[in-house]
């Protein structure tokens, strides 16, 4: 069954909301868990559409190889930079190091969690 994109965006939304602070995913990692296998493409898309007033922890989404994606010295990069660092996670020339910093859920975080996000319609 195909997934409308607002759907797809509310778990994408989900899953970024259960990123604890002071750890960060990337963009592929945010798609496995929403569901959405290869889709970090979509993960960036959602996250440039996220509606005005939100409150989805959007700086705690890097890439794989723990990069900031935006450019360095950006308005983006820098609100990024400063969002994480106020959340004690050190970034180091536009990176931070995945070993210490990754979201690693338990399964326990995934069995439990209310479904609601989840639905298809």
């Amino acid at each position: 069954m195909k997934v409308s994109t607002e759907k797809r965006n509310e778990r994408i939304r989900a899953a970024i909301c259960d990123i604890p602070e002071g750890s960060v995913a990337s963009y592929g990692q945010i798609a496995d868990i929403a569901g959405i296998p290869r889709g970090a493409r979509q993960v960036g898309y959602a996250l440039r559409h996220l509606p005005s007033g939100h409150s989805v922890p959007w700086h705690r989404v890097i890439q794989a190889s723990g990069k900031i994606a935006f450019k360095a010295g950006s308005d983006a990069f820098n609100l990024q930079s400063k969002r994480l660092a106020k959340e004690d996670v050190a970034i180091l020339n536009g990176r931070i190091d995945m070993k210490k910093y990754r979201w690693q859920p338990d399964l326990d975080e995934f069995l439990w969690k209310p479904s609601a996000a989840w639905d298809e319609d």
